[in-house]
């Protein structure tokens, strides 16, 4: 199978690490693509928003599979060019991107699902958002109702910086605030089988304890010792199945990975938010723990086949994710600086590696910092402590002038399991 993956931070570098182990895949380019991306698959520069050109570069590589990464190019409806195209694609269409492209729209189909959730208001004024936010009370909840790379949602007990925040949107989902611990769970469907994956935590906040500004995810870890027995199980049946078959009946098929962003309440399961996509920094460790070849479940996926699929397997073990971010992230992130020590970090018997998120290499090939999340250093082990302590020896071993990155990434779970 010939794979071509489009974007270029350090999920796709997951997704591209996972397919290259994968002796069916024969082939494997990545678009645009990264420093790190370049040492397991063949990059090629292309706008991965313009689905014609997309298209153009599936068909001239004659790929058996498209693999579309990031949100943006979703929405865009570049899986729509390549299925025009007559190439298999894994992604929703740009109607189906909507469950993330709009927190509104994401809202209608859980109405209609029946999915549990928050209790919310779609505001286009100042007065409705203060509206809204009085009639919910602190903490405010308040929601960018288009994309914003994860990083559209303020959660606030200061009023005025809640307004703020929905003033400087053209529409916002403000809604109640959801107690409990927060989990990933991602999702394989191809419109009506639903696959679900191992569930994940990320870390938003920039700073230890879960302090600072909100960042597009700043580490994960993955299984969870504390989640509730069933859980998977529990949020296939009230969560992911009836939100597919909700698309479905309106004539908007979802077919990819739809990622349900959940709160674990004291009134039950909720769904924060829908992704249309792996997410990051939650694929890095997903994949890390996944046993079954990634390329045949993602054609399934790509072809309406995923009911002929055998079930998945995974390691029993842990894996950890801890990114590190550049100098200024996330307001105004410093890039052009160079990084060291990523061989290093690399354990020689694979339970240590690092993805490249950031990074561009200069002429002299020297690997340099180009975004604000810069690396995913990821490491497995047989419990998340192992797992842990291997990914900040890795960590350890890196240099990037001015990089920052969180200490407590799975330390409570961690903690707890021990």
């Amino acid at each position: 199978m010939k794979v071509l993956v489009i974007g270029g931070g350090a999920r796709e570098h997951a997704l591209c690490r996972s397919l290259s182990q994968d002796s069916a895949v024969t082939e494997l380019h990545c678009a645009p693509g990264n420093a790190g991306i370049a040492q397991v698959a063949t990059v090629h520069p292309v706008d991965q928003l313009d689905g014609a050109q997309v298209a153009a570069l599936a068909r001239r590589l004659d790929a058996d599979l498209v693999v579309v990464g990031p949100e943006a190019p979703l929405v865009a409806g570049v899986a729509d060019a390549v299925r025009a195209a007559g190439i298999p694609v894994f992604g929703p269409s740009g109607e189906a991107a909507r469950l993330e492209g709009s927190k509104a729209f994401a809202k209608d189909v859980m109405a209609g699902a029946g999915v549990p959730t928050a209790r919310s208001y779609v505001c286009t004024t100042p007065a409705e958002a203060a509206e809204a936010l009085d009639a919910f009370g602190a903490p405010y909840v308040v929601k960018d109702d288009g994309l914003a790379a994860g990083k559209g949602v303020v959660v606030t007990s200061d009023r005025e910086a809640a307004l703020a925040h929905a003033a400087s949107c053209e529409s916002v989902v403000i809604e109640e605030y959801l107690d409990g611990p927060e989990v990933s769970l991602f999702a394989i469907t191809d419109g009506t089988t639903v696959l679900p994956l191992q569930p994940a935590q990320d870390f938003k906040r920039a700073l230890d304890g879960d302090e600072g500004p909100n960042t597009g995810g700043m580490g994960a870890y993955s299984p969870l010792p504390w989640a509730p027995e069933g859980l998977v199980e529990e949020v296939l049946e009230t969560v992911l199945q009836p939100t597919v078959d909700e698309l479905r009946r309106r004539g908007t098929e979802f077919s990819g990975l739809l990622y349900a962003g959940l709160a674990l309440t004291s009134r039950g399961t909720r769904v924060i938010e829908f992704n249309a996509r792996f997410g990051d920094p939650e694929t890095q460790v997903v994949l890390a723990r996944l046993r079954t070849p990634l390329a045949a479940v993602l054609h399934a996926a790509a072809t309406g086949s995923l009911d002929q699929l055998e079930p998945l397997r995974w390691d029993d073990g842990a894996a950890v994710t801890v990114v590190i971010a550049s100098e200024g992230y996330p307001a105004a992130p410093r890039t052009g600086d160079v990084i060291e020590g990523l061989a290093e970090a690399e354990a020689a018997d694979g339970t240590a590696f690092v993805l490249h998120a950031g990074t561009r290499a200069d002429e002299d090939g020297r690997v340099l910092s180009a975004g604000g999340r810069v690396l995913s250093v990821t490491a497995t082990g047989t419990d998340l402590a192992e797992a842990r302590d291997r990914a900040y020896e890795a960590v350890g071993r890196i240099s990037l002038k001015g990089g920052q990155h969180r200490t407590d990434i799975a330390l409570k779970a961690a903690s707890r399991a021990g």
